[in-house]
């Protein structure tokens, strides 16, 4: 089985934001970057899975030259090859240009999966995902907590609201959005690093795939939440005040 996972290099955490002076997106000189989150844990599920089942598994990189660093954890981690889609404006592509640029990748590939983060730690679409397997023609989920290989296909198990779950039987190839904290992480062990300067990454432009690296979208202007504060005084029984008050957090402030 030839497993096909989507990585992305994004902003740690702990990341102190500063706009930049254009306005359109954050200074990136002092930051320090890290794989996205949910791109590690669908990295975690295709490597259970090859080693249940065999195969490879490829890591695929949309980003700029530092994405390397993530490219070689997804190695080290024990990832076989690595395809590394390298440009300086590409960390900032929207979902569809994105996904157009990974689904050119994907099809010379001819994976039988295709793994994808829920979302990304940095702009959060969530879109990437369902884009590029619309793109490719691929039936595909989302939310996925657990993925059992089958005589057919596939079987997958979705996480949907109020803790009800759904399984669904899919065929392959199919594309998969992992949910977040399906499985614990596994560390890149000492001999994972050495293995990972030898194995390969191939190094690719959007060009060298007939694709565009140009936004569908536009950003007009990249700001910090603004902090108010609002006092209101709540009159009436206590009975009455209580109930103006769940009314204002569900409705209002939408916190419940």
């Amino acid at each position: 089985m030839k497993i096909l996972v989507a990585i992305k290099q994004v902003p740690a955490r702990d990341s102190q934001l500063k706009i930049s002076s254009s306005g359109l997106s954050v200074e990136d000189a002092d930051l320090s970057y890290e794989i996205n989150e949910p791109d590690a844990y669908a990295l975690e599920a295709g490597l259970q899975l090859k080693e249940k089942h065999g195969g490879e598994v490829v890591a695929l990189c949309l980003g700029p030259a530092r994405a390397a660093q993530t490219i070689r954890e997804a190695l080290a981690k024990g990832a076989d090859r690595a395809i590394h889609i390298e440009g300086d404006e590409i960390g900032f592509l929207d979902p569809l240009s994105a996904a157009r640029i990974l689904a050119a990748a994907a099809r010379a590939e001819a994976p039988d999966l295709v793994l994808t983060g829920l979302q990304s730690d940095d702009f959060g679409y969530g879109q990437t995902g369902p884009i590029l397997a619309e793109l490719l023609g691929l039936p595909h989920a989302t939310l996925i907590m657990e993925v059992e290989k089958t005589e057919g296909g596939i079987r997958v198990k979705r996480e949907l609201e109020d803790g009800w779950f759904q399984h669904v039987e899919m065929p392959l190839p199919a594309l998969l959005s992992i949910q977040s904290g399906i499985s614990k992480l596994r560390y890149a062990t000492l001999m994972g690093i050495k293995k990972a300067k030898t194995k390969e990454v191939k190094r690719l432009a959007p060009t060298d795939l007939g694709a565009a690296s140009a936004n569908s979208i536009q950003m007009d202007r990249v700001y910090l939440p603004e902090r108010a504060k609002q006092t209101q005084l709540l009159g009436g029984s206590p009975k009455e005040a209580a109930a103006l008050l769940v009314e204002k957090l569900k409705f209002e402030a939408r916190v419940i």
